[in-house]
């Protein structure tokens, strides 16, 4: 339940994202009942009051962040564990999920939603990974986040320690996901179908997933990618003729893809999420394979995402949107590709339509819902502060984030997260199970330094 209202006044500068695209400085915003009611200079709200006065003095304030694909549950007890280059890592990380319990995945979830939201995350979504939603649904409350999650389903087998099933069960099971959390949490819980992608699952599956989406005024999403390797049809094609690709379709990773790729999801009015910290740490080769300044160039909704704690091994949106605006500089030889305000809008307002939600997230305007963080603008790394989108961008970090409204409800205080009652209680537990997943299955890796 939201509170009944709040103010956040005297802030250094709020970065709206608004349709202007406004920077108030000495800024004030008013929530009443979880949405924003007003947002401008100080002196011009002074006469509204509120239940709850936060003073922004030397704060930087910024829309909540999106992560567009997020897988939530598995991670964190096993983290930093894979050396660089572990072949056949995918497969190891989804047979250390396979023997975690309900309790183990419910503290993951927990641990990282800790992460996630201190960092300034308020939307977020797990692409169907987690095995026991229902066990997690109480961190997800706690956290108060808006997520997307489902039944990530497949029916072949690729050798990756996914489950498997037989289509009639996949379809049962999507069905079941949605019917069963759909809208829960006061509407912050969406349930979308989640195939896992087009080499793991049959036409038929990918066609059904489709199908329930659209029944059910959902959305779909699955891990993609490009190339045509032997076949006349790139995937994009293929999921094209099938009737896949639309608005509600969310491709995520989307490396290597052609030009006809991008028209085809460009004329669909599908979305896609790209994780950049993955493909630098995993030198999936940015230069050859990353298209963004294309997807940006054909009106495709982009939102930027971290992929798990253990692909990319960090949450930090702000860290993410860092990369966007400077690899393309780099890898293209071009200064002025994916702008600092570009990034931010990658993790905010672009992001929103991409996962569903525009007009209801993505920015500090009148009407929207009030997913707030607030910058300690004191912070070394912020000064001096004259230009606050670059300072963000380019010399912030999620660390620094003091403050975190979710419909209107404080979930991050001074930097803490007010849902975690013992945040060393919790880490204790997450580094228990991580001993017990390793010694379940026997994967580990000896540090190549002694450890003494």
């Amino acid at each position: 339940m939201a509170q009944a209202s709040l103010k956040i006044e005297h802030a250094e500068y709020i970065i709206t994202l608004d349709s202007d695209r406004r920077i108030i400085r000495d800024g004030s915003i008013v929530v009443q009942n979880g949405a924003i009611q007003a947002v401008g200079r100080t002196e011009d709200l002074l006469s509204i009051r509120a239940d709850r006065v936060i003073d922004a003095t030397r704060k930087v304030v910024t829309p909540g962040f999106i992560n567009g694909h997020m897988h939530l549950s598995y991670a964190h007890p096993v983290r930093g564990i894979f050396p660089d280059g572990t072949p056949n890592r995918l497969a190891l990380v989804f047979a250390m999920q396979s023997v975690m319990t309900a309790d183990e995945e419910y503290a993951a979830t927990l641990m990282c939603l800790n992460e996630l939201l201190r960092g300034g995350t308020t939307t977020l979504v797990d692409p169907g990974t987690t095995r026991f939603p229902e066990a997690c649904m109480a961190a997800y409350e706690a956290a108060g986040c808006r997520i997307a999650t489902g039944e990530q389903v497949s029916d072949i087998d690729a050798s990756l320690n996914l489950p498997c099933y037989d289509i009639a069960t996949a379809v049962s099971r999507m069905r079941a996901s949605i019917e069963g959390l759909h809208g829960r949490l006061d509407g912050r819980l969406r349930v979308w179908t989640m195939p896992f992608s087009h080499s793991t699952c049959t036409p038929e599956l990918l066609v059904a997933a489709k199908q329930i989406a659209d029944e059910y005024e959902t959305m779909m999403t699955i891990h993609h990618s490009g190339g045509r390797g032997s076949a006349d049809r790139t995937p994009t094609e293929l999921l094209q003729d099938m009737g896949v690709l639309g608005p509600n379709v969310m491709l995520s990773h989307v490396m290597g893809l052609e030009d006809s790729d991008i028209e085809l999801i460009a004329e669909s009015g599908a979305s896609v999420a790209i994780c950049p910290s993955t493909v630098l740490k995993n030198g999936a080769n940015t230069r050859l394979g990353g298209r963004l300044p294309e997807f940006l160039a054909a009106g495709i909704p982009v939102s930027l995402a971290t992929d798990s704690a253990n692909s990319s091994n960090f949450l930090d949106m702000v860290r993410a949107a860092g990369l966007a605006a400077t690899v393309y500089k780099d890898v293209r030889g071009e200064p002025t590709l994916v702008s600092p305000e570009t990034a931010l809008e990658l993790i905010t307002r672009t992001a929103a339509h991409a996962v569903g939600l525009k007009g209801k997230v993505g920015a500090i305007e009148v009407g929207f819902e009030a997913d707030i963080v607030m910058f300690d603008g004191t912070r070394p790394s912020w000064r001096s502060l004259k230009e606050p989108v670059r300072n963000l961008i380019y010399s912030a970090s999620g660390d620094s984030v003091d403050t975190v409204i979710i419909d209107g409800v404080v979930r991050v205080e001074g930097g803490l997260a007010v849902f975690i009652d013992d945040e060393e209680r919790l880490i204790s537990q997450i580094e228990q199970i991580g001993d017990r997943i390793r010694a379940r299955t026997g994967i580990n890796f000896p540090s190549p330094w002694p450890i003494t």
